[in-house]
């Protein structure tokens, strides 16, 4: 069986631009909303320092992808460190009702961005 090279976690639903917002972006708005319950937001805060320190921001390494709006950030499934930490995000996310779904793929789209754990791509400029 075939695994694909690339992982998202993501919304179900599309918001009014197309895009599927992310796993970190959909908790970020809960708890810029004040959504979150203190421990929630504790782990989020810990949890995107902890991400922030280990892994490249790829929007700071080019400050062009805010350019591209339904650019997306797709794990490399071979990124286990960087993998281990979503499944305590999903459960926030299951515990506020808020649908998300898994999607995987080879071909994510029109690369603007990669590094050895991840990229951001261009759905749009899918092949």
């Amino acid at each position: 069986m075939h695994q694909a090279e690339f992982v998202r976690f993501r919304s179900r639903f599309a918001d009014s631009r197309g895009a599927f917002v992310g796993v970190f972006g959909l908790i970020n708005v809960l708890g810029r909303h004040g959504m979150l319950t203190p421990e929630e937001d504790r782990f989020r805060r810990e949890s995107n320092a902890w991400y922030d320190s280990a892994y490249p921001d790829p929007y700071a390494a080019n400050s062009s992808l805010s350019d591209r709006p339904l650019a997306a950030s797709w794990f490399r499934v071979s990124a286990i460190p960087l993998l281990d930490r979503v499944p305590d995000y999903l459960a926030i996310l299951d515990a506020h009702s808020i649908a998300w779904e898994r999607v995987e793929t080879d071909e994510p789209g029109e690369v603007l961005y990669e590094d050895e754990h991840q990229v951001v791509a261009d759905p749009a400029a899918r092949a």
